[in-house]
């Protein structure tokens, strides 16, 4: 079906990505990888910034204190409150970028690799915590991407792009166990990228090459599917102030012929309810 979606910001960005609702400053934080771009957009005012970032840049997010801890290709740094910026964890693999992370209720980061030629088996999946220590969960696979987690904190949802599933674990203390598929996106419906979980805890997840963002319950039956206007939807995230409105990045890379809107953040408007994200506790 087809929701009222609007253009928050009309751009072409290469490979958008990370929307992240950062409510302490009332603002969207988006990426657009490739274009090594960190972008924010205000909703009430309108108003946007862009900086450049040191590497490929696969998230962004607020961490406790102030500032931001964004997962670049060699690893995961720090931008103080000041705008200092500083290496949290230096890991640099030649032919390895960072792709999506997300915080978990307990404060930490789980941040996701990718090789740039998707070579299988050549990702990870990490837990970072405050002081720098990093822990590799997943060792192989292939586009780590989105991760999200359910109202309680007790299950921990996980895509790797090309198994076409969202995969959900038994999450405690930090870990993550009992994997297990949740759904299977069928053939010619696109494959599953970034993911967000609302407050009924259904599970929000954009499709790659499916131009449409789908909404499941939590037992993995199919509950929304909402079009929209370019082929490569890549993630989606709740903002505003209730955070209501569900925002969508979208990318032109790889496209002979882009849609007029591909590489735009598109938002639709009092489509549900979001949770409120924890800040990196670093």
């Amino acid at each position: 079906m087809s929701a009222g979606y609007e253009v928050a910001v009309r751009a072409e960005a290469t490979l958008g990505e990370g929307p992240t609702w950062d409510p302490a400053a009332g603002r969207l934080l988006w990426l657009d990888i490739l274009g090594m771009r960190l972008h924010t957009y205000d909703p009430v005012t309108g108003r946007r910034t862009t900086r450049t970032t040191e590497q490929h840049v696969g998230a962004a997010k607020p961490r406790a204190g102030g500032g931001l801890v964004l997962n670049l290709r060699d690893g995961v740094a720090l931008l103080d409150p000041d705008d200092s910026f500083r290496w949290l964890h230096h890991e640099p693999v030649p032919g390895r970028r960072a792709n999506d992370a997300a915080v978990a209720p307990d404060g930490s980061l789980w941040a996701g690799t990718m090789r740039y030629d998707e070579a299988a088996g050549g990702g990870t999946l990490s837990r970072l915590t405050g002081d720098g220590t990093a822990e590799t969960i997943l060792p192989d696979v292939t586009v780590s991407n989105g991760t999200g987690w359910s109202p309680d904190g007790r299950l921990m949802y996980y895509v790797d792009t090309p198994t076409r599933r969202v995969d959900v674990f038994d999450y405690d203390g930090g870990r993550a166990t009992g994997r297990r598929p949740l759904v299977e996106i069928e053939e010619g419906a696109g494959y599953p990228d970034g993911l967000t979980v609302d407050a009924e805890g259904c599970v929000w997840v954009a499709l790659w090459d499916g131009g449409a963002v789908r909404r499941y319950t939590p037992d993995g039956r199919l509950d929304r599917v909402i079009t929209l206007p370019a082929p490569r939807t890549t993630a989606c995230a709740f903002g505003g102030a209730a955070l209501t409105d569900l925002y969508v990045t979208t990318a032109r890379v790889g496209l002979e012929s882009p849609a007029p809107l591909s590489g735009s953040l598109l938002v639709i408007p009092d489509v549900g309810r979001g949770l409120p994200q924890p800040a990196f506790q670093g």
